[in-house]
């Protein structure tokens, strides 16, 4: 059974009930942040981790690239998540929490916001 008061999900339910109190996050915006939960989880809970579009809209069923970019745009400007575009499609994009649900830096100084 997993303990979560020492796990690094320790804070994740703050951000879920934050979340659920935002009246302009959609599914989609739901959807998004679970598949980037997902990728998280799958890079043994560090951040910051990597990600790319193509993976990101399977997981969180999204068709349109449109509508992908729109909702990564918002869960950045709502500060839900950081996130850094790397502009090519091997290297993909880099992603962290801004509130700490892990052990890691928010903002790791080796990430620069541009």
């Amino acid at each position: 059974m997993l303990n979560i008061e020492s796990s690094p999900l320790t804070g994740f339910l703050p951000v879920l009930k934050r979340m659920s109190r935002d009246n302009s996050l959609l599914a989609t915006h739901m959807s998004l942040f679970t598949a980037l939960f997902i990728c998280w989880q799958r890079n043994a809970f560090v951040s910051p981790f990597m990600v790319n579009r193509r993976m990101l809209m399977t997981y969180a069923k999204i068709a349109s690239v449109a509508t992908y970019h729109k909702c990564i745009r918002e869960l950045r400007e709502k500060e839900y998540i950081g996130y850094k575009p790397s502009y090519h499609p091997q290297l993909g994009s880099q992603i962290w929490w801004l509130e700490q649900f892990d052990d890691s830096d928010a903002s790791p100084p080796y990430i620069t916001n541009e």
